[in-house]
C-alpha cells in the first residue's frame, strides 16, 4: 500500500439478514463500488449476549422492540457453512474477505480460513481477555475505539502488546502494565496496530462525530489511524481522509429499506461506489507533502512569471535608476526579484523602453 493510499472495507456486518443469496450479492457490489475488503461479522448469538441483554435504543428503533438482543441476534449469525464460499467468492472479486469474531470460539474458526487482518469491534476493546486472544493471532490488528476513553485506549494496546511479547495470558492487569513500561513492547505496535476513531451510534448525528479525536489518537500513540463511519452520507468518511485516516470502514446494504439493525445507517451500492471514487480522487491528490513545482507546473511557471524589463530608454553607459525599470511577463530574462539589484549598476549597453534586461 502505497503512502497516499486508503485502505476501504465495505462493511456488510450482518445486512445479509441470515439470507445467503443477500450475503453473495453484498460481495458483488463490495467488488462493484471498489472497495479492498468487504467484511462481515462472526458470532453465536447465545455466547455474545445473555438472554436478558437489552438492545440498544437504536436496533429499538429499526427492530421489533419486544424481542430480546440475543432473539435479534440469532436471526443475523453468518452459517458457519458460507463463509469459504463467501471468501472464495470476494476473492474471485478481487476482494479481501474479512469478518470480525465476537467470541473466542468464532475467532479459532476464522483463524483457520487465513484471514489477513483482524478487526476488534468497539465493543471488545475493553474485552481483555479476547483482545489478547486477537493479539496471539499476531495478525495485524484494525482497533476501534467507539465509547472508549483515551485511557481505556491505552490499556488495550497494553493487553495487545503483553499478548504480541507472551504466549501465556496474564495473571493480573498490573502484569499488563508492567510490560508496558517496557519501550520495545510498545515499539512491537508499529506496523501492526491501526487505530479507527469511531463514534457507536447509528446513525451519528454530525455533532458526536468529532474527527480531530483521529489527531488524538496519532499523537498518543504514534500508530496509523483510521475512521469507522457511522454517520447518513459520505461527507464524513472523505473528511477523515483529508484528516489523515489511513483505513474507512463503512457499513453498505442493497437497500435501506430492509428490515434490521443497521440498513437504516448504511449506504446502498451506488452511494458506497461514490464514496470508494472520490476517496480515491482525494487519495491521489493529497500528494507527499513536499513542496515543489509539479511537472505540469513547468510551462505556466515560465509563462507566468515576470522579467525586468526598461520602461523608458536607458543609454550605455548610464547609471540605472528605479525609474528606469519595471516587470513583465517575458518568458526569458532576470527574475523580478533581480530588479532592486540592477539599481545603481552602469548599462553595459543602451536600451528601449519595453525591452528585456538579460544582464
Amino acid at each position: 500500500m502505497s503512502p497516499q493510499s486508503v485502505y476501504v472495507i465495505a462493511e456488510a456486518g450482518v445486512n445479509h439478514n441470515g439470507q445467503r443469496d443477500l450475503a453473495f450479492a453484498l460481495v458483488d457490489a463490495a467488488a462493484e463500488a471498489g472497495a479492498d475488503a468487504v467484511k462481515f461479522q462472526t458470532f453465536n448469538a447465545t455466547k455474545l449476549a445473555a438472554k436478558t441483554a437489552p438492545k440498544a435504543a437504536y436496533q429499538k428503533v429499526s427492530t421489533d422492540a419486544t424481542e430480546s438482543q440475543m432473539e435479534m441476534l440469532r436471526k443475523l449469525e453468518l452459517a458457519r457453512e458460507w463463509h469459504i464460499e463467501l471468501q472464495t467468492h470476494a476473492r474471485h472479486k478481487g476482494l479481501e474477505f474479512l469478518s470480525t469474531a465476537f467470541d473466542a470460539d468464532s475467532l479459532e474458526f476464522l483463524v483457520k480460513l487465513e484471514i489477513p487482518l483482524f478487526k476488534v469491534p468497539s465493543g471488545e476493546l475493553t474485552n481483555a481477555p479476547l483482545l489478547w486472544k486477537f493479539a496471539r493471532t499476531r495478525k495485524p490488528l484494525v482497533i476501534s475505539t467507539g465509547m472508549a476513553t483515551l485511557s481505556e485506549v491505552e490499556q488495550g494496546l497494553a493487553v495487545i502488546a503483553h499478548a504480541l511479547n507472551n504466549s501465556t495470558e496474564p495473571k493480573s492487569l498490573e502484569e499488563v502494565w508492567r510490560g508496558w513500561s517496557r519501550p520495545d513492547w510498545r515499539s512491537s505496535l508499529h506496523g501492526h496496530v491501526t487505530l479507527l476513531h469511531c463514534t457507536s451510534q447509528y446513525p451519528t448525528p454530525l455533532a458526536e462525530v468529532n474527527l480531530k479525536a483521529m489527531d488524538t489518537l496519532a499523537n498518543a500513540f504514534g500508530l496509523d489511524v483510521g475512521y469507522s463511519d457511522h454517520t447518513e452520507g459520505i461527507l464524513i468518511p472523505i473528511a477523515a481522509v483529508a484528516r489523515g485516516a489511513r483505513l474507512i470502514e463503512k457499513h453498505f446494504t442493497l437497500d435501506r429499506n430492509l428490515p434490521g439493525p443497521d440498513h437504516q445507517a448504511s449506504l446502498e451500492p451506488a452511494e458506497l461506489k461514490q464514496m470508494i471514487r472520490e476517496i480515491r480522487a482525494l487519495s491521489e491528490a493529497i500528494g507527499d507533502g513536499s513542496k515543489a513545482p509539479q511537472i505540469s507546473e513547468w510551462d505556466t511557471r515560465q509563462a507566468g512569471r515576470q522579467q525586468v524589463i526598461a520602461s523608458r530608454d536607458i543609454s550605455v553607459g548610464a547609471t540605472i535608476c528605479r525609474e528606469d525599470l519595471e516587470t513583465a511577463r517575458c518568458g526569458h530574462g532576470l527574475p523580478a526579484s533581480a530588479l532592486w539589484e540592477m539599481v545603481g549598476k552602469l548599462a553595459q549597453r543602451s536600451y528601449t523602453a519595453g525591452e528585456i534586461i538579460e544582464t
